[in-house]
């Protein structure tokens, strides 16, 4: 039998690897899993166990995945009133109020005493193409009675909102008859600019009711126009505006300011968060006088314009004062949407 000869590296392999695998093991512990001595930890521990007492030991069946989710809004409740939680399908529901467009039936409408009261028809939609006009009450889908079974804006747009081109029946009353409107739904555009025209032959008024995906896209159209009628003036209405997009208010703030200004500057947990926007690049109307009216529901999005305006002098603000909304919201996605 001839004698084994190890070197010393195959002597030290074993333990080489032993130790590789020790460190493993304790770097997967500290990154891979929540810490005993983490301040939430024991928290989540006893959540875990009260819903398991609840699914295996209660009474009666209970729907824990609606517990969680109410435990989740109750929790946020306790922080600022703009601190919000959205399931998937709320979250795709708030989303569509600032697109371009979305795809429905094509109504703006006010619920009053569990009944839908057609409040407008939007221009080129399905409705306004039937014939439904404001005023009608919608009392029945596909059949289905739907006054007086307690109805939410959630609950409304499932029903009335679909995919495009997907057909939906809709009975409504108007005077004392009942009248069945078969609808197409289809593409509904959302328009920010609701007014521009000249007031006279020097001032120009532009009313912005939202920030939203094309708003500074409408916004800056609106103003050329105004501008190739020989505007020297503006008046900017953001009254009952309550927000939407920063970077909208940004981008409109930009064009009204010379030179390069502070916009709006924010402040988080951490310098991460920590940011600042300046007026960037040269806008179509820097030096003509502006008036912005707001009022107490002008918020957020509206107030960074406004501010911005008549911190660096550049606008005269008229109206009441505005909401007072001083924080931005930043989205954070969970693992179920």
């Amino acid at each position: 039998m001839s004698e084994i000869n190890n070197s010393k590296f195959n002597i030290r392999l074993p333990l080489i690897i032993a130790g590789a695998i020790v460190l493993g093991i304790l770097i997967g512990s500290e990154f891979g899993a929540p810490k005993s001595d983490t301040k939430y930890f024991s928290s989540i521990q006893k959540f875990r166990q009260l819903l398991d007492y609840i699914e295996n030991d209660y009474v009666d069946t209970v729907d824990t995945d609606a517990l969680v989710e109410q435990s989740i809004q109750q929790l946020l409740n306790k922080l600022d009133p703009h601190t919000v939680y959205f399931s998937a399908a709320d979250r795709q529901l708030a989303a569509s109020q600032l697109r371009s467009s979305f795809d429905g039936i094509g109504v703006e409408f006010n619920l009053m005493r569990d009944t839908i009261y057609v409040v407008r028809e939007l221009p080129g939609g399905p409705s306004e193409k039937a014939g439904i006009i404001a005023g009608d009450r919608i009392i029945s889908v596909d059949g289905e009675n739907i006054a007086g079974i307690g109805l939410n804006n959630r609950k409304i747009f499932n029903m009335l909102r679909g995919p495009r081109g997907s057909k939906v029946t809709v009975g409504v009353l108007r005077k004392g008859e009942l009248i069945d409107f078969e609808l197409k739904r289809g593409a509904i555009p959302q328009y920010s600019v609701d007014a521009s025209y000249m007031a006279d032959d020097e001032i120009g008024y532009i009313k912005v009711n939202k920030f939203a995906e094309n708003t500074y896209q409408e916004f800056r159209v609106a103003l050329e126009k105004l501008i190739d009628q020989g505007m020297t003036k503006l008046v900017l209405d953001l009254q009952n505006n309550g927000g939407g997009y920063m970077s909208a208010a940004i981008r409109m703030a930009d064009e009204l300011l010379p030179g390069d200004p502070l916009i709006v500057s924010q402040k988080g947990q951490g310098k991460k968060y920590d940011s600042e926007a300046r007026a960037s690049r040269k806008g179509i109307f820097e030096e003509g006088p502006v008036v912005v009216l707001i009022n107490e529901s002008s918020a957020s999005a509206s107030e960074i314009v406004a501010g911005a305006l008549q911190d660096n002098d550049r606008a005269l603000i008229v109206g009441r004062r505005s909401f007072g909304k001083g924080l931005v919201q930043l989205p954070f996605d969970l693992n179920d949407g």
